[in-house]
């Protein structure tokens, strides 16, 4: 077969990662098709470098993933064998490293909520640590955990359901601990598994209730940085990936709006929607990382609004930080990964829309920017010593003909390695 790869760059420039991703993707999704059982792929008219081989490897590998765990007669694939003629031979374990994490992603993000449930979720984090012991610790916190600490906003969300909150907190330590001065990063991810919309109920043929198990993506993104960090084990950083995880859903005992909580560093919010309950969440988990945790640079990831969807579409993640330092890091990340990211403005006069007489704040504004008004009710909880980034998500963690797409795990995965190496002496 032939295979583009899209338009021909610049004089002097180079195609981007994404081009190279896709090209490794669509041949294994064409081998695939045409029951093929082996794979050579050879490049002309290019000459691919090492990260653009690496590139096309875990391209190869996500096109080549089925999910099928749930079919009644799941179907094997053909595809047994994949060759690279290149004139160099790449190293393959980081492409293995990133796919496995995106693939660990995709798998949690397309089952279905009854079974990928907080407890589910948690248990893939311990599943994590016994698989890297040497890298990786974790620590579950349960209802009462949460109530010692005073997480009332995360605790409001989550008092309607049946199914057990589970607060995640995996560790990662390079062997011979992190780096003298080096920072303490934490990934902080949205782990709705799934999302009613509460009394302020999903309703409607756009209201996308139906794939509301795809509210925990930002939580799949995390757990996949954490897969292909350990496997890669960067030296520098230790790293955080931190989950508050559990249902938002409807009942006698479920958040109403109107409702007051109280945060556990002591902010009060009053809930004037139900259905913004991934940043109340957010917010008890962002201020454990800082406060437990010690940590200094914080990326959180969500799939937080609809209004990011309408401003990016389904291909872009919306991008939110005060550091021009991060964020830049962030969107290099993103293009060493082949995910799209843009960053957003931080319009501070759009606060007055979430004052509340009642409490320190409302959870939501008038309408209007609502994935900036999102970013500022996080913003709220970051200390002003600490670098912080808000990635939403929402549009494309999903792709209406493929699935769950694993988003953010590699981008994540990059972050880190691109810090840890700055960490080093």
């Amino acid at each position: 077969m032939l295979l583009g790869l899209g338009a021909k760059p610049a004089p002097g420039a180079a195609l981007p990662v994404r081009s190279w991703k896709a090209f490794g993707s669509a041949a294994a999704a064409a081998a695939k098709a045409h029951k093929a059982s082996q794979l050579v792929l050879n490049v002309f008219l290019h000459v691919p470098d090492a990260e653009a081989q690496q590139a096309i490897a875990a391209g190869v590998l996500l096109g080549a993933f089925d999910d099928t765990r749930f079919k009644s007669k799941p179907k094997t694939s053909s595809l047994t064998t994949v060759a690279f003629e290149f004139r160099a031979a790449p190293a393959f374990k980081p492409a293995q490293a990133l796919a496995s994490g995106a693939i660990l992603a995709r798998q949690l993000v397309g089952a279905p909520p009854n079974v990928a449930t907080p407890s589910a979720l948690a248990e893939t984090a311990r599943q994590l640590a016994s698989s890297y012991p040497d890298v990786l610790t974790v620590k579950i916190l349960e209802k009462e955990d949460c109530e010692r600490l005073k997480m009332g906003a995360f605790l409001g969300v989550a008092q309607a359901s049946d199914e057990p909150l589970k607060f995640i907190h995996i560790t990662y330590t390079p062997r011979g601990g992190a780096a003298p001065g080096a920072p303490v990063l934490a990934l902080v991810g949205k782990g709705l598994t799934f999302d009613s919309g509460g009394y302020n109920i999903k309703a409607g043929s756009g209201s996308m209730i139906e794939l509301m198990k795809f509210d925990m993506g930002g939580a799949a993104a995390v757990l996949g940085a954490a897969k292909s960090l350990a496997q890669l084990e960067p030296p520098g950083c230790s790293v955080h990936f931190v989950i508050a995880s559990c249902e938002n859903m409807i009942g006698s005992r479920g958040l109403r709006p109107g409702d007051i909580l109280t945060a556990s560093n002591g902010k009060t919010i009053e809930v004037n929607n139900t259905d913004a309950e991934g940043r109340l969440t957010l917010a008890d988990a962002l201020t454990y990382v800082q406060r437990e945790c010690g940590a200094t640079r914080v990326v959180d990831i969500a799939t937080l609004t609809g209004a990011c969807m309408v401003a990016l579409g389904t291909g872009i993640a919306g991008l939110w930080s005060p550091q021009d330092e991060l964020a830049a890091a962030l969107v290099s990340a993103g293009d060493a990964a082949g995910e799209k990211l843009w960053r957003m403005p931080l319009e501070d006069a759009y606060w007055d829309q979430m004052k509340s007489d009642l409490a320190d704040c409302k959870n939501t504004g008038m309408g209007k920017g609502g994935a900036i008004t999102a970013a500022l009710f996080l913003k709220e909880w970051i200390q002003k010593d600490v670098s912080w980034a808000h990635c939403d998500i929402a549009g494309p963690v999903w792709d209406d003909k493929l699935g769950a797409t694993g988003f953010g795990a590699a981008t994540l995965t990059h972050w880190v390695l691109g810090e840890s190496r700055r960490a080093l002496p």
